[in-house]
């Protein structure tokens, strides 16, 4: 709820109290609220106030306050709006992280809020009318810029500012032209086309012609002809014009200053920045060259806030930084993951909110008199996929893989490894799911041999199934869900294992049925609950679980204090599993007799205070990037299912586990190629949330997303039968023929490679023969709604693709054709003969990660527009050897040659 002070303007009255955006505008220096009508539409001269809310699931609503000013907006409304952000700041309870937007310079987070852009309008708002008197429709060209956010700037319209690195949309009466710079990414463009859509049904009424225009393509298509009449004709576009993106200078140290209550900078004194240097009666500035933050200690006045942030906005203009640096001002407590990261050693947050910490006090209370507590339920326990599906485990045993007998499938060692496959039934056919699991005490050669093992059954399974590395202790709920019941005995049956306690000399405490063993039982329901055997000792009891102890002559079930009437069902059940045969003599916490003291060598201290669960936060998703062996994350804000971009590879952070989204179109070669970019993202941790490596990660390939993946968006099936680039896809739709679209039988997990240019979509893509999917009694859930693809390439002993995201190996400029082959004859796929006429060019531009790529060839057969001189250097072989290989084989040598 909000916070009413008599100080705090009436227009914010009952702000943030719901989710979602609220806007005022500053008009004759009072706030007039926008109506959602005219939501991200901002016009040049006024100055805005943008308020975001988000209620999670648990927990507090959490606000960003944004004030937005427009290239015209005048000093004085800039000052009022910087005064009025801080004021609702105040009003919301001090507990809102403020941003200043730019126009034409705004932050991700904030055009995330506005899909799929902003096009600002020139003059001034009324409130009155919501749009200026005679506002008439003109021509504008406009430069796009970003690909999962997009950056609008209307530019004169002259042929002088169209360049090669840039999307351009020209906005007629009649007709709009979509102009893609031969250096713009795919990305850019599908984003552009976006932006097109949006203005046709905004500015058209969604009735007017839109044509995509391809720089480099003069002859043949009368759009392109209308398209430069305009300009008044066809004439070059200058090659080295340079992007009209303004660059950040990187400052090489970061400083901190303090802000005194009379607006003066001062130096820290110190060098290497820590927590304990921020005093909560203080201000500072973090400079960070292009970024800027202001921290405001809790203790502060909102007129020393006042003061902190003219102080560092003169500071920017008497310095003469960019227009671009980003200003941000963060309360004590409330510092975001990148203020955080400048810092050494920032304490994490494990703390549980405060709210939660008194109702779980509370619920102990009650529970120690002897009343029954109703907790929340628990979260994340729904299985999302039909666990009745088909299970098979295998042991690692040295070289060698020993599928385990039903009945001991759910058994696991902790000095073991193993795989396991779950079958189960989806929409249209079956699917796999892969787990390699890893004991605490297993030996690193297990653990290496598991991967390998799983990669070769993966490699012999039809589909595309989903793969998952998991950890003793780390275990994500959805594994547990797909076995049930799950038992975790200490010890191994490896030979490996066995060979190392040995040669170390330490006792085998593998577990045989009858030695003294102490169980903790944990769960939520039958369908979800385990018996984790852990170290014979009173320290490992603790007063939330309950527990079994067993020995050779008795067995006790162990009753915590503060456990559930649930946690009282899965004992009696874990206790039939592990020995139905004893009769087992209860206990209760605090009413133990000394026999079941001396069993764990005597009483001793344990935990006896309820266990607190962290508060779980929405997931972060976030682009990966590796160029040059440089590692580079972006976060996504606001996500959606569109934002998962078939040439990316993206990082969905659920916080206990993360999966690596696979595009069709990117770079990555292989699933081991995406789990080592996966552990390379837990160990940037960019979310500062202390990420451990051992956090479960998935491997999910576009097309074959499982339902407890797509539950983190409002997802729809039909985008995922749709293939091509990103611009294709979009374009397709935009012109109203999404069925042109729909995804052929595959027949490898990278199923297919589109050129980076529109006439990709003329191209033929590769289409194989399903395979017939296995049979299931179990009825059908929902699930992906595509294609069943087969003859997967996982990952080799020597990964296929060595180089990720980078560049061309040859840095010389683009070459034009050498020749034309009148009849350049290459041997189809099936073998036939047929004779083509195409032009012959050099590997530099067939490679799909050129940059600067041949369009208007048929990209499914990059490698036959090579000459018979450089085939035969790549491919160690003539083409007709080539043609005669299974067509698998074909697509791993292109793949390995980044001609697929």
């Amino acid at each position: 709820m909000s916070l009413h002070r008599k100080d705090t303007d009436s227009a914010f009255e009952g702000a943030g109290s719901k989710a979602g955006l609220e806007i005022w505008c500053i008009e004759n220096l009072r706030l007039v609220p926008v109506p959602k009508s005219s939501h991200g539409k901002f016009y040049t001269g006024n100055a805005y106030i943008v308020l975001k809310t988000v209620l999670p699931k648990t927990g507090p609503a959490q606000h960003d306050i944004h004030y937005w000013l427009g290239n015209d907006t005048n000093k004085v409304d800039s000052a009022f709006a910087s005064d009025k952000a801080l004021e609702l700041d105040a009003a919301l309870g001090s507990c809102t992280v403020q941003y200043r937007e730019l126009q034409g310079l705004e932050t991700g987070k904030f055009l995330s809020y506005f899909k799929p852009c902003i096009i600002p309008v020139e003059g001034l708002y009324s409130s009155h009318q919501g749009h200026l008197n005679g506002e008439a429709y003109k021509f504008s060209l406009l430069t796009c810029k970003g690909d999962h956010v997009v950056h609008i700037k209307e530019v004169p319209f002259s042929r002088s500012s169209l360049n090669h690195n840039d999307v351009f949309i020209l906005d007629t009466a009649s007709k709009i032209f979509l102009f893609s710079g031969c250096n713009s990414s795919i990305q850019e463009r599908a984003k552009a086309l976006e932006v097109v859509q949006y203005i046709k049904e905004n500015n058209h009424g969604g009735k007017c012609e839109v044509a995509t225009i391809e720089d480099g393509k003069f002859v043949g298509d009368s759009d392109v002809g209308e398209f430069w009449s305009l300009f008044g004709g066809f004439a070059p576009i200058p090659r080295d014009s340079p992007s009209s993106v303004q660059k950040q200078s990187d400052t090489s140290s970061v400083k901190l200053l303090w802000i005194t209550t009379q607006g003066k900078l001062c130096q820290t004194g110190t060098d290497s920045l820590n927590k304990k240097i921020l005093e909560t009666d203080k201000c500072y500035m973090l400079d960070c060259g292009a970024e800027i933050f202001v921290w405001m200690g809790r203790q502060t006045l909102i007129s020393e806030r006042k003061t902190s942030i003219s102080a560092t906005e003169d500071f920017l203009r008497t310095q003469g930084r960019s227009t671009g640096t980003h200003l941000t001002f963060l309360t004590e407590g409330l510092e975001s993951n990148i203020f955080r990261s400048y810092f050494d050693n920032w304490p994490q947050k494990v703390e549980p909110k405060l709210y939660e910490e008194g109702r779980e006090k509370v619920a102990a209370i009650f529970k120690q008199q002897g009343y029954e507590v109703k907790e929340l339920p628990e979260e994340d326990c729904e299985p999302f996929i039909n666990c009745r599906g088909t299970l098979k485990v295998w042991r690692v045993n040295g070289d060698e893989l020993s599928l385990l007998p039903v009945p001991e499938q759910t058994k696991f060692y902790s000095g073991d490894c193993y795989v396991v496959q779950f079958t189960y039934p989806g929409n249209e056919r079956d699917e796999n799911l892969f787990y390699t699991w890893i004991g605490r005490s297993s030996v690193m050669e297990d653990r290496r041999d598991a991967i390998s093992h799983m990669n070769a059954i993966v490699d012999s399974t039809k589909g595309d199934p989903v793969l998952a590395q998991a950890v003793e202790d780390k275990e994500p709920v959805q594994f547990f869900l797909i076995f049930q019941t799950f038992i975790i005995f200490k010890g191994g049956m490896s030979k490996r294992y066995k060979k190392f306690i040995a040669e170390k000399g330490i006792t085998d405490e593998t577990y045989d049925g009858i030695k003294t063993a102490l169980f903790r039982v944990q769960g939520t329901s039958p369908q979800n609950m385990q018996a984790i055997e852990v170290d014979l000792v009173s320290s490992s009891l603790n007063s939330s679980y309950c527990y079994i102890l067993q020995t050779e002559t008795f067995i006790f079930t162990w009753i915590g204090s503060l456990s559930l009437t649930r946690d009282h069902d899965l004992l009696d059940r874990m206790l039939e599993l592990i020995n139905p045969t004893l009769q087992p003599i209860s206990a209760r916490e605090g009413s133990e007799p000394d026999i079941f003291w001396n069993a764990l060598g005597g009483k001793a201290e344990y935990p006896k205070a309820k266990e607190m669960k962290q508060c779980i936060e929405d997931p972060h998703l976030f682009t990966l990037n590796t160029t040059e062996g440089d590692f580079k994350v972006k976060e996504i804000y606001n996500f959606t299912q569109d934002d998962l971009t078939t040439e990316d590879v993206l990082v969905l952070d659920c916080h206990r586990e993360i999966y690596v989204w696979i595009g069709c179109h990117s770079n990555v070669g292989s699933k081991q190629q995406a789990l080592t970019l996966g552990l390379k993202f837990l160990e940037m941790d960019v979310l500062i949330e202390g990420l451990s490596l051992e956090t479960p990660i998935y491997i999910v390939t576009e097309g074959h997303e499982p339902p407890f993946f797509t539950r983190f968006f409002e997802w729809d099936p039909s985008k995922a039968n749709m293939h091509g680039n990103s611009f294709e896809r979009k374009l397709a739709i935009l012109k109203g023929k999404p069925h042109n679209l729909e995804v052929p039988t595959r027949n490898s997990w990278k199923a297919y490679s589109r050129e980076t240019t529109p006439d990709g979509l003329r191209s033929k893509s590769v289409i194989s023969n399903g395979l017939g999917r296995s049979g299931s009694p179990a009825s059908s859930v929902s699930g992906s709604n595509s294609k069943s693809s087969a003859n997967q390439l996982f990952s080799s002993p020597t990964p296929i693709v060595r180089k990720l995201f980078s560049g061309s190996p040859h840095g010389s400029p683009a070459a034009e054709p050498r020749s034309l082959s009148q009849s350049a004859g290459f041997i189809q796929a099936d073998g036939s003969g047929d004779c083509v006429n195409l032009l012959i060019y050099p590997y530099e531009r067939l490679s799909v990660i050129s940059s600067d790529p041949v369009a208007g060839i048929d990209v499914t057969k990059r490698e036959a527009y090579l000459s018979d001189e450089d085939f035969q250097d790549k491919f160690g072989m003539t083409k007709r050897a080539f043609y005669e290989l299974p067509k698998w084989r074909q697509n791993k040598l292109k793949m390995s040659l980044h001609l697929f």
